[in-house]
């Protein structure tokens, strides 16, 4: 039905004398189950369907949306998008693409929705109580996820695709207090999945483990203030690499100027050793076939061992910067425009073991994502400054004690040239929970690499 809807909106804004026209039709839905210290704070679920059109009239954009998918008000949609065109100033060009046509499902064994309420419930509150037992722990919040992503899109140059998937993650933070110093930390694991991701942890075992981290972590002092050698693990390079580098990349910043990278492609701007690519389909991260423009989303070599090769773009950005469509268009739901965002932004592993940098580095710092709360990012200037979850001395070529209220900061470039070894190890994760904001939307995304030893961060602690 959301197909035959999409189509026959392509064939009415075409009539219109659209000279492109690409149509989104979504049907979403999220629930999410809130456990508060053994109180049942929410159980929401949230449902949206709807169609989003976008034409190409006179060489001006134009959009409009409806969540009402009757023929007058989808008829009213087209006319509403062939409108704003005709009063826009602005003009645009696509970048061309391949025609593109085809089913893409996520892969899953147990439909959410097939599991009771009843069923998740208890589920969380015994999480929750779990989190709760361990000495010291003042506040225990344990959530569930479960996210369901069904998009069709089809436009007047060929493009006709859809994908379903699903999304499922469990939550914690636990706040420990103790002697008047209080520690919060938060740790989350989230698949492209069903129903049997949740079956096959132990959940009770994972909220404990990040109340036992926060009681240890509440104890702990803060690290030395300088610069210093570090290691970070995949969770912190994610971050780093998507915030501080990832959003430099995207290709409508690039053509505005705001991004560090402008007018650099073919300088190494890296060390040899860092290869880093956006994917839209890849284990750990989030599922992105194709993107909201209807083009096939495949792997993008940013950076190859240190060269910058290539930014993301959708079609508008790829005209602008006289590049290929790499399939970054992403829209939040059907009421949004298409936009450049990342999909999984990663590095690539190379040859080191994880044993191997510590010893390497003898005085440093192991820098942990887990607990982190996130940062600033200046991607005209290429600064950034992060804050780590409880993190790890490295004294003597071994792993030391716990340091708290780590916070690091430096050049994102000169990080990057820092880079003095590359694990073989890869994690990328993604989230049921958060996304990436950008313009006022919010998209799912992933990210990860290798453990990576780094020359020389400033590090900071509060």
């Amino acid at each position: 039905m959301l197909r035959d809807i999409a189509l026959r909106a392509l064939r009415m804004a075409e009539a219109s004398g659209a000279s492109y026209a690409e149509v989104r039709t979504q049907l979403f839905s999220y629930e999410l189950i809130t456990v508060d210290n053994l109180v049942l704070r929410e159980f929401s679920k949230t449902y949206r369907v709807g169609l989003g059109v976008r034409v190409l009239y006179n060489g001006c954009y134009g959009f409009s949306s409806t969540n009402d998918l009757s023929d007058d008000s989808v008829r009213e949609a087209v006319s509403r998008a062939i409108v704003a065109a005709r009063v826009s100033k602005k003009t645009e060009s696509l970048g061309v693409r391949e025609p593109s046509r085809g089913r893409y499902v996520s892969s899953w064994k147990i439909r959410p929705e097939d599991v009771s309420d009843e069923a998740k419930t208890e589920l969380m509150i015994r999480a929750n109580k779990a989190g709760l037992s361990v000495d010291g722990i003042k506040s225990s919040v344990s959530r569930l996820g479960i996210q369901h992503d069904w998009r069709y899109v089809v436009s007047s140059d060929g493009a006709d695709l859809e994908y379903e998937s699903y999304l499922v993650g469990v939550a914690q933070l636990s706040v420990a207090v103790e002697s008047g110093s209080m520690e919060r930390v938060s740790n989350q694991e989230s698949s492209v999945s069903g129903w049997e991701f949740v079956e096959g942890r132990d959940w009770e075992e994972f909220t404990q483990s990040v109340s036992k981290l926060a009681k240890e972590a509440v104890k702990a002092p803060l690290p030395p203030a300088g610069k210093t050698r570090v290691i970070a693990d995949p969770e912190m390079v994610g971050l780093i690499l998507h915030e501080a580098f990832g959003h430099a990349t995207e290709g409508d910043l690039v053509a505005s100027g705001t991004s560090i990278l402008k007018n650099r492609l073919g300088e190494e701007i890296a060390s040899q050793l860092v290869t880093i690519v956006d994917d839209g389909v890849v284990e750990g991260g989030y599922y992105v076939p194709f993107d909201d423009e209807g083009s096939l989303k495949k792997k993008t070599i940013v950076v190859e061992r240190g060269v910058l090769k290539s930014f993301l773009t959708n079609r508008e950005s790829a005209a602008r910067l006289n590049l290929p469509v790499s399939g970054n268009g992403r829209a939040q739901d059907f009421t949004h425009m298409p936009i450049v965002r990342q999909t999984n932004f990663y590095m690539m592993p190379g040859d080191w073991g994880l044993e191997e940098m510590i010893k390497e580095v003898r005085e440093g710092l192991y820098l942990v994502g887990k607990g982190s709360s996130g940062g600033q990012v200046d991607t005209g200037a290429g600064t950034f400054t992060f804050s780590a979850g409880p993190s790890r001395l490295i004294r003597n070529g071994e792993l030391g004690g716990l340091v708290r209220g780590v916070v690091v900061s430096g050049s994102i470039l000169e990080t990057l040239r820092g880079v003095e070894a590359v694990g073989k190890d890869l994690r990328i994760t993604t989230s049921a929970f958060g996304g990436c904001g950008k313009d006022s939307q919010m998209v799912r995304v992933g990210d990860g690499g290798p453990h990576i030893m780094v020359k020389e961060l400033i590090v900071g602690g509060g």
